[in-house]
């Protein structure tokens, strides 16, 4: 019950704090601390009440703005999720991939860093034409072949 309210209004004041209209309430805020300094002689009071709201309200908002990205952050991870589980040849491994350990997130991440790069110069090698269509390829292996075996022959 209190994760929910807490998250509710984490959420809303993520979105307010977000608007326009907020941004321009704190710079109200500033400018009417900045005219107000001559009524208090800029006196130590008067630095003590801007240095001790902004530090509150920062101090706040650090907690609502790391649940509203724990909530976006997850919600993302379950979209990403649902699409490897929905397509055909995808690795379900990665479905889940935010619970693994930060060794097991190095292993896949190495596992597909090679295999990036093998893709990459596999598709290098075929815009360059260095490499055949498959038929081709075996044809001319067979012939290679044929070729070593007459010689071995003779």
């Amino acid at each position: 019950m209190l994760s929910a309210r807490f998250s509710s209004f984490a959420q809303a004041t993520a979105q307010g704090s977000g608007h326009p209209v907020a941004f321009l309430l704190a710079v109200a805020v500033v400018i009417v601390w900045l005219v107000s300094g001559p009524l208090f002689n800029y006196s130590d009071t008067w630095q003590l009440v801007i240095n001790t709201g902004t530090t509150i309200v920062t101090f706040l908002m650090v907690f609502l703005i790391q649940n509203t990205q724990n909530r976006d952050t997850m919600a993302v991870q379950l979209k990403l999720s649902e699409l490897v589980l929905a397509m055909k040849g995808a690795q379900n491994k990665f479905a889940a991939i935010e619970d693994l350990s930060d060794e097991e997130l190095q292993e896949l991440h190495e596992d597909c860093r090679k295999r990036s790069e093998m893709t990459a110069d596999h598709l290098e090698r075929r815009q360059h034409g260095k490499t055949k269509p498959k038929r081709r390829a075996a044809a001319q292996r067979a012939k290679t072949l044929s070729r070593k075996s007459r010689r071995v022959k003779s």
